[in-house]
């Protein structure tokens, strides 16, 4: 696993072998919407979620995604679909992410951390 920060972005070839070794087709990421960071290459979000929070992240900003790097550009490179974004305290009951604003914020950290080749 690994965070990755605007410091160290990450390629879309290097999504497509992280994919290759784990699950074929997608990555699980977990993006800390307050930091603009996420993880990344974890077997599991609630793995990259710890890796977050044991460097300073809160839980209350991370929100898990898969993505998809067949579809880098388009609408389903990023999948809204994890456990760990069921917070009742925050008011999303479901896997995916109901705030239309904390989407739109996952959506801008994500287009700025992974670049194409």
């Amino acid at each position: 696993m690994v965070i990755i920060t605007l410091e160290n972005k990450i390629s879309v070839s290097a999504l497509w072998e992280m994919a290759k070794k784990m699950f074929g087709n997608l990555v699980k990421a977990v993006v800390n919407a307050e930091k603009g960071i996420m993880a990344i290459d974890g077997e599991l979000h609630s793995d990259e979620e710890l890796l977050l929070i044991e460097n300073g992240s809160r839980r209350v900003n991370l929100w898990g995604v898969n993505l998809y790097p067949e579809f880098f550009g388009k609408d389903q490179f990023v999948e809204f679909d994890s456990l760990i974004n069921i917070k009742p305290s925050q008011g999303n009951r479901s896997r995916g992410v109901n705030d239309q604003e904390i989407r739109k914020k996952i959506l801008e950290i994500v287009g700025k951390l992974i670049i194409k080749d």
